[in-house]
């Protein structure tokens, strides 16, 4: 062998030099590999190295030069190049044998003379792999980039107070929130291109979409991106949060986070804490109010719907034809549609695009059908629905959404009574009612919640929601299985219905809703197996019910037909053996069916303000053994009275009594007698939450004794026509807060009244009472008392011949409290002595207004017309209100003085 070698390396001696380098190539292949392994993991220790020094500098927030990122991704690609030589060189190995001697040399040849370029290649990258300087603090990002966007109705005001915000250096994290489509994200947009133009001291701003699916990776990205950091894939979310938080405290940044729908953890994302002392902010966009909270927001601010000029603007816009919508024939059906929008910048967008091209009054009539009908129908609403899906898909539990689902039962822009909505609730079974005390505070936490994620609104009044007219139709839409018409909810509420829809339609109805229209009759008997609500209520006009009606409803468990002219109940109704909640207030009965005691499970019966009932046989009330709401106020006071026309066996007391779950209960009192056999039956005393006296001759004064609890769970009390009455007195066991719960007080015809209350009023007692009616009590001559409490919101005092002043003139106010903060209606009538409202000039800061009819002695009204926010509105005679004397700056500058109506 070693002859074989001698002999070899003489013949290759002997070639020419191209030859003998070819050879060599071929004979050299195995020790050129070793050594290019070897190179190679010299080249990763000097990029491990320099990463090592890059890392630092960019945590101490300088960016790497460029000439070092290059270098890396050099030597990124020349170790993929190497490692696909390497295995190349592997599988050439396995191959070799006698058979392919020819194949194997050229193989070998090529890659040696591949190796061998290679390891010049790494050999030169680690010459140059020397720096002195890995990086600097480059050139800074911009500080603002254009985000693109549509132009902004409507949303001036809020622009301003988030520009308020950012100038206050004690708010930090600003969180904008309203419906989806309410324009959140347009207003965000413009915050940030605001700054394009506008001298800020911001270092840096920044704007992230965050979205429902967010990941804490792609707002770490998004930041980074902006500024200018980069990092490996490998990364962890700890070491990227470190990066970014060594350069965001450095600067002075705003944070814009657009679409959040859950708390973010920006400490862990690597945001430093927006505060006073680095006068850095962070504004984000929610559709809940909780996410604002989670986020410790220091100022909340909700996105509220357009006014009718800006909805009216966009609509025009998007439908991009002026003179088309100014045609006589068409502009009454445009302004119907933008009603409908409700103000939703989202549903005026969609609807304008959609209605962009249609140019006669037939199709603006059809698509006010669609809208009305079958809004998902119309082009692009189902985006529009798709998109409060996600609010809706958000909500906690099914609870939530079967509650959600069942305010759209009522009409367009309703006002529900909170109350009356969660005994609805409570009926169907959504809420849990074995707990009496709390159900309703459940039902509002449950509204609270539907609120907060702006898919309810408030009414009119504070005891009142609504659900806005898109988010309404949405609900439809969703229980009509996502527009696929199943027929679960038969909804046909205000529409003007003068007959009820042909019982075949209600076959799969689940809910049916046909209030307040002028139905008149009931005479098909509906097949409905699956029926669980059936709301009546508000048909005037409706006064009968066939006899069978109530036949095949084996599952109805809510059943309103209040405020109709029903005489009587189809004695069917003793078979709606799942029934709880029966509501029959305000209609014109005369007398209970006793098939009404088979109600097993009824929960609320409801005969408020039933002024014609007069029977109500033993059988109807003594075996509703699961009934926990009974309330006969302004209605059936015949409880073992000697002086009116019941029937022997009607109920009695007794069988109020052997209610044992019975918590709620509103009665009416017509005789001195029955009070007094009431006020010693303790068990109802302490349910009693509605009282009802009338009529009742010998009663001097009506004491709420210390044994009957002192009336702390009373609500409402209204007294009528006690001729001998003088006043009203609490026990000395209630303590000083008694009556705490009393809401609504009317005193009417009481002309020997000569004080209200014969215990001191103090700001303890009385603390919710917000409703105070008193008609004719002639001896009155002053209810200085009101001004103790903080939660009067409606004050009418009507025909007090004898009324001097309502605050004495000798009735000092404290000085840290501030009287009537929540009176909004003062109205006062036929008071010829009225001289005085107050001696003393009052704010009255939540007044909206006041009348006086009829008071011709009032010259003065106790108004303070400096410093106030606002002005009540005055409505009165003209005569009146130009006898009005006025301090003397009001006197002589109109402008300072409130707004007049003469009536």
């Amino acid at each position: 062998m070693e002859f074989l070698s001698i002999e070899l390396t003489g013949i290759i001696s002997g070639f020419s030099k191209p030859v003998a380098a070819r050879i060599s190539n071929f004979l050299n292949l195995d020790e050129r590999v070793h050594t290019l392994r070897a190179e190679i993991k010299k080249l990763k220790d000097t990029r491990d190295d320099l990463k090592r020094r890059v890392d630092q500098a960019e945590l101490n927030g300088l960016t790497a030069r460029n000439q070092v990122k290059w270098w890396l991704e050099e030597v990124q690609a020349i170790e993929d190049e190497v490692s696909v030589m390497v295995e190349g060189f592997r599988q050439q190995q396995q191959r070799r044998c006698v058979g392919c001697c020819h194949a194997n040399c050229s193989s070998r040849y090529k890659l040696s003379t591949k190796v061998a370029k290679k390891l010049r290649d790494v050999g030169e990258l680690v010459d140059r792999g020397t720096f002195d300087t890995v990086a600097d603090s480059g050139s800074p990002p911009d500080a603002v980039k254009e985000i693109p966007t549509r132009p902004m109705y409507g949303l001036d005001v809020m622009l301003e107070k988030v520009r308020q915000f950012l100038a206050d250096d004690a708010v930090g994290i600003i969180g904008i929130y309203g419906m989806g489509g309410v324009g959140k994200t347009a207003l965000l947009k413009n915050i940030n291109n605001e700054f394009l133009t506008k001298t800020h001291d911001f270092d840096v701003v920044i704007w992230v979409l965050v979205s429902k699916e967010f990941v804490a990776d792609k707002i770490q990205q998004a930041v980074g991106a902006r500024l200018g950091l980069s990092w490996e894939e490998d990364e962890t979310q700890e070491q990227r949060a470190l990066k970014i938080c060594r350069v965001m405290r450095r600067k002075r940044f705003l944070l814009l986070l657009d679409d959040v729908w859950e708390e973010l953890d920006l400490e862990n994302i690597g945001i430093p804490l927006a505060d006073q002392q680095n006068k850095c902010k962070v504004i984000f966009t929610t559709r809940s109010m909780d996410v604002c909270s989670d986020m410790d927001a220091h100022r909340k601010l909700k996105v509220e719907f357009l006014e009718e000029k800006e909805s009216w603007q966009l609509f025009q816009e998007k439908v991009g034809k002026k003179e088309l919508l100014d045609l006589s024939s068409i502009r009454p059906h445009a302004e119907k549609i933008v009603k409908k929008c409700g103000g939703l910048p989202l549903a005026l967008i969609t609807i304008g695009r959609a209605m962009a091209n249609k140019e006669t009054e037939e199709e603006w009539k059809y698509a006010i059908e669609l809208l009305d009908n079958s809004p998902s129908e119309l082009r692009g609403m189902e985006d529009v629905f798709t998109l409060l899906k996600f609010s809706y898909d958000n909500l906690d539990n099914d609870t939530l959404r079967s509650c959600f689902l069942y305010c759209s039962l009522f009409p367009e822009d309703f006002s529900i009574e909170k109350e009356q909505l969660v005994e609805y609730w409570v009926g169907e079974g959504f809420l849990d009612s074995s707990h009496d005390g709390n159900v309703q505070n459940k039902g509002h936490a449950v509204i609270g919640s539907l609120k907060v994620a702006c898919l309810l609104e408030n009414g009119e009044e504070k005891t009142q929601v609504k659900m806005h007219d898109v988010v309404r139709s949405f609900a439809l839409w969703i229980s009509s299985g996502y527009g696929r018409n199943e027929k679960k909810f038969l909804i046909q509420p205000s529409i003007g219905l003068t007959e009820a829809p042909r019982v075949e339609n209600w076959r799969f109805a689940e809910r049916i809703s046909l209030l307040d229209n002028g139905i008149t009759a009931l005479s098909e008997i509906p097949d409905c197996p699956s029926l669980s609500t059936l709301l009546l209520q508000w048909n005037s006009g409706l006064n009968r019910i066939t006899v069978g009606f109530f036949h095949f409803m084996p599952v109805l468990r809510v059943l309103d037909l209040s405020f109709t002219s029903l005489k009587e109940i189809p004695v069917s109704i003793g078979e709606l053996v799942e029934l709880r909640h029966l509501d029959l207030s305000g209609t014109k009965l005369t007398a209970l069916p006793k098939e009404l005691g088979s109600l097993a499970k009824l929960r609320l019966l409801d005969l408020q303000r039933t002024h014609s009932l007069r029977t109500i046989p033993h059988e109807a009330i003594s075996r509703l053994s699961q009934l926990r709401v009974l309330n006969f106020y302004y209605s059936y006071g015949g409880w073992e009275a000697l002086n009116c026309d019941a029937p022997e066996n009607d109920a009695s007391f007794a069988d109020l009594e052997g209610l044992r779950h019975l918590s709620t209960l509103g009665i009416t009192v017509i005789e001195s007698t029955t009070l007094r056999r009431l006020s010693r039956l303790n068990t109802l005393l302490k349910c009693i939450k509605y009282l009802y006296i009338k009529e009742c001759e010998g009663l001097f004064y009506l004491q709420f004794s210390s044994a009957s609890g002192d009336g702390k769970r009373l609500r409402r009390l209204s007294i009528n026509n006690c001729y001998d009455l003088k006043y009203l007195a609490i026990g000395v066991g209630a303590g000083r807060n008694w009556l705490p719960s009393l809401e609504v007080l009317s005193l009417h015809g009481l002309p020997n009244l000569t004080r209200v209350w014969r215990n001191l009023v103090t700001r303890e007692c009385l603390q919710n009472l917000r409703s105070i009616s008193i008609w004719y009590c002639h001896k009155l001559k002053n209810v200085s008392w009101i001004l103790q409490l903080p939660r009067l919101e409606v004050l009418y005092i009507f025909y007090c011949s004898e009324m001097e002043e309502l605050i004495c003139g000798d009735e000092m106010i404290e000085e840290d409290l501030m009287a009537f903060p929540s009176l909004r209606t003062m109205s006062i009538r036929d008071l010829p002595e009225l001289r005085s409202i107050s001696q003393e000039a009052l704010a009255f800061p939540s007044l909206e207004r006041i009348a006086v009819m009829d008071c011709p002695k009032l010259k003065k009204l106790p108004l303070k017309t400096h410093g106030v926010s606002a002005l009540p509105r005055v409505y009165g005679s003209k005569e009146w209100w130009h006898g009005l004397e006025w301090d003397e700056g009001a006197a002589t500058n109109s402008a300072i003085l409130p707004p007049f109506m003469a009536t």
